[in-house]
C-alpha cells in the first residue's frame, strides 16, 4: 500500500455539509496568521549553529513544531478519500526547496521527512538537512525522473495526468515505486518559508493534487516596538500564516496547532531542551554530548 491509515470516527453537521460543499479545488482553502516573538528562538538558533556547526534555521523550528504539533492533535494529520477523512499514521513534514538554476531554468521541489515527530530535534534537523541537500543538487533519482517525465507531458494535458497520479496515490491508495514514483512524497503538512524571500507575510495557494491539508508560512523576522510592563522597547517578531482545507480541519483544531508551534518558537528551551555543548563543554567524562530533543 502507498499509505498507512486508519478510519477516521463519522462527520459532525457541518464537516458533513463543508464535504457536501466543496469539492476541490473550487475551493476549501481557510486562512488564519499568528504573530510569534522571536527573541528566545533567534537566541537559541544562533547557540545551536555556533555550538554544532549545522545549518539551522527558523524553518527547521517551525517544521519540527508543525510535527510535534500534529503527533498532539492526530485530528489535524488527516487526508481526503472518496470524499471522507481518513487519518494518517505518519507525520510527514514537507519543506518546499528552491533547487539552482539549470539551463537556465530554476526549480521549486520539495523535501519531505517522515516520522518526522518522532526524531529529536537535533536528528530532525540532520535528517531534513540531508534530504535538502539531496534534492537541491538534484541527487535525488527518483524526484528528477518524475520532473523529466513532467517536461514531456504537454500542458494541456498537465491538470489530468496530476489529477490522474493524485487518483492513484491516494484515492486508490497504490504504492507506485515499482515505477519509479515515490511513496507518499508531499506528507501530512508543507512548510515554506516565505523569510527566505524578505516577505514578512503571505497565504499560500493548496495544491489539490499532493492532498496536503495544512500548508506554513513562516515570513521573515522584523523588528517592532513591544510592550514589556509600561516600556516600550523594540522586540523581534515573526508572522506565521497557515492555509488549510476547512473540508477536513476545524478551525478549533488549526488553533491549536498554530498556538503550539507559537509556543514552542516562543520557548524553544522548554520544548526541545537547551542548545547541545560543544565538545569542549561536554561534562568530564561523558561520552557524548546531550541529546536534543
Amino acid at each position: 500500500m502507498n499509505l498507512d491509515l486508519k478510519p477516521a470516527p463519522p462527520p459532525g453537521a457541518f464537516r458533513k455539509l463543508a464535504l457536501g460543499t466543496w469539492r476541490a479545488p473550487r475551493d476549501p482553502s481557510a486562512y488564519a496568521a499568528l504573530e510569534v516573538r522571536m527573541e528566545r528562538a533567534l537566541a537559541y538558533l544562533e547557540a545551536y549553529r555556533a555550538r554544532t556547526g549545522r545549518r539551522f534555521t527558523v524553518t527547521h523550528l517551525v517544521a519540527k513544531a508543525a510535527a510535534d504539533a500534529l503527533r498532539r492533535y492526530p485530528e489535524t494529520n488527516v487526508l481526503l478519500r472518496w470524499q471522507r477523512p481518513s487519518f494518517r499514521k505518519d507525520v510527514g513534514v514537507c519543506v518546499l526547496v528552491v533547487q539552482p538554476a539549470e539551463a537556465g531554468r530554476a526549480d521549486l521541489t520539495t523535501a519531505t521527512v517522515h516520522r518526522a515527530d518522532t526524531l529529536s530535534l537535533g536528528d530532525f534537523v540532520e535528517t531534513m538537512e540531508s534530504r535538502i541537500s539531496e534534492v537541491r543538487a538534484r541527487r535525488d533519482a527518483v524526484i528528477e525522473r518524475g520532473k523529466r517525465r513532467s517536461y514531456r507531458i504537454p500542458g494541456l494535458l498537465m491538470g489530468l495526468a496530476l489529477r490522474l497520479l493524485s487518483f492513484v496515490w491516494y484515492t486508490l491508495n497504490v504504492d507506485l515505486r515499482w515505477v519509479g514514483m515515490p511513496r507518499d512524497p508531499f506528507g501530512s503538512v508543507a512548510v515554506t518559508s516565505l523569510g527566505s524571500l524578505g516577505l514578512e507575510r503571505g497565504y499560500v495557494a493548496m495544491v489539490p493534487y499532493t492532498r496536503v491539508p495544512l500548508l506554513l508560512a513562516p515570513g521573515a523576522v522584523r523588528r517592532v516596538p513591544v510592550v514589556e510592563g509600561d516600556t516600550l522597547v523594540p522586540g523581534q517578531q515573526l508572522t506565521l500564516t497557515c492555509t488549510w482545507d476547512a473540508r477536513l480541519i476545524d478551525v478549533d483544531s488549526v488553533a491549536r496547532v498554530l498556538r503550539h508551534i507559537g509556543a514552542a518558537l516562543e520557548d524553544p528551551e522548554g520544548t526541545w531542551g537547551p542548545a547541545p555543548l560543544v565538545p569542549e563543554e561536554w561534562p568530564r567524562g561523558a561520552a557524548s554530548g546531550p541529546v536534543v530533543g
